[in-house]
C-alpha cells in the first residue's frame, strides 16, 4: 500500500505564522531578524533584481501550467480604442474611425475560444495585455463564448487596472515590460496585432525580429488593417533599401475581418 506522506520539511508557510507569535523585543523588531522571503524591503533591493526577475518568469509559468494553458492567441492592440459605442469619447475623428477594431477585436476572441473549446486541454487561449481598448475587446470576445482568457498587466505611472473580462485566475501584473513579454509569447500558436501605439508596435516588432531571426518558430502572424499599417510603417520601404530581406515580407499577412483572420490561421503553412 502507498503510504500517504507530506514532506518532511518544514513548510515556509508555517514558518511565517510562526513568526508572528514570537515575543515584541527590540530583536525580533530589528529588520535583520525577518524571514528574508516574507521581507519586502528585502526583495526590493537593487541587489535582489535577479531574484524578481526570476520570480516574475516563474510565477505566471507555474500558474498557467497548473491551470492547463497548452497554448495561446496573441492579441495586441491599442488601449485607446473604445468600443464603437463610446466612439465620441475618442480623441481625435481618425480614432474614431478605428472603432471598428474593437469589434473586430471582439468576434475574433469569441471565434478562436469557440473553436479551442473543440480541442482537449486548454489549447487556444485568448491572452491580452489586460488593459482597456482593443485588449478588452479580446478578454471580452473570449467572455462572449463562455470561455477563459489571459490578462498580463503591468504597473505603470498612470493608473492601469485589468479589465473586467479577463479570467481572475489567470490576471497577471508585471513590473518587467521584458518579463512580460516573455509570456506573451511562450506559447503563442498565433499573433494578432490591432492598430495601436507605442505599445503595440514594441510588441509587434519583438515578435517579428524573434521569428525573423529564428529565435522563436515561425506562427500565423496577422496585421489587421492593411490601410493603418501601410500608412504608420512602410514595410516595403525596409525591403526596397535592403534593411530586410524580400522574404521577411511573408512572415506576416494582412487581414480585415476576424473571419479572415480565422481562416488565415485555419489554411496557415508555415515557410520552410
Amino acid at each position: 500500500m502507498k503510504e500517504d506522506r507530506k514532506h518532511p520539511l518544514r513548510d515556509a508557510h508555517q514558518d511565517i505564522e510562526t513568526a508572528r507569535e514570537i515575543p515584541d523585543t527590540p530583536q525580533t523588531r530589528s529588520a535583520s531578524y525577518r524571514l528574508a522571503y516574507a521581507d519586502p524591503e528585502f526583495l526590493c533591493r537593487d541587489e535582489l533584481r535577479p531574484v524578481r526577475l526570476q520570480l516574475e518568469l516563474l510565477k505566471p509559468e507555474l500558474v498557467m501550467s497548473e491551470y492547463g494553458v497548452e497554448s495561446t492567441i496573441v492579441l495586441f492592440g491599442g488601449a485607446r480604442i473604445p468600443e464603437p459605442a463610446k466612439k465620441h469619447e475618442a480623441g481625435t475623428a481618425a480614432l474614431a474611425e478605428l472603432t471598428r477594431y474593437y469589434d473586430e477585436a471582439r468576434r475574433f476572441a469569441r471565434l478562436m475560444t469557440e473553436k479551442s473549446q473543440g480541442h482537449e486541454g486548454r489549447r487556444f487561449v485568448i491572452v491580452t495585455g489586460g488593459g482597456p481598448g482593443v485588449m478588452e475587446a479580446g478578454n471580452r470576445g473570449a467572455a462572449d463564448a463562455g470561455g477563459v482568457s489571459i490578462g498580463l498587466n503591468i504597473v505603470l505611472p498612470h493608473e492601469q487596472a485589468p479589465n473586467e473580462y479577463v479570467t481572475p485566475e489567470l490576471c497577471f501584473n508585471f513590473h518587467y515590460f521584458g518579463i512580460r513579454k516573455m509570456h506573451f509569447l511562450l506559447r503563442a500558436a498565433a499573433i494578432a496585432i490591432f492598430p495601436g501605439g507605442f505599445g503595440t508596435l514594441d510588441e509587434m516588432f519583438e515578435a517579428l525580429t524573434l521569428i525573423q531571426t529564428r529565435r522563436m518558430e515561425p506562427v500565423p502572424f496577422l496585421l489587421f488593417g492593411r490601410e493603418f499599417w501601410e500608412k504608420v510603417i512602410n514595410l516595403e520601404a525596409l525591403a526596397e533599401v535592403g534593411t530586410i530581406a524580400r522574404e521577411d515580407l511573408d512572415l506576416f499577412s494582412y487581414v480585415e475581418t476576424a473571419e479572415e483572420a480565422v481562416r488565415t490561421i485555419e489554411e496557415w503553412v508555415p515557410r520552410r
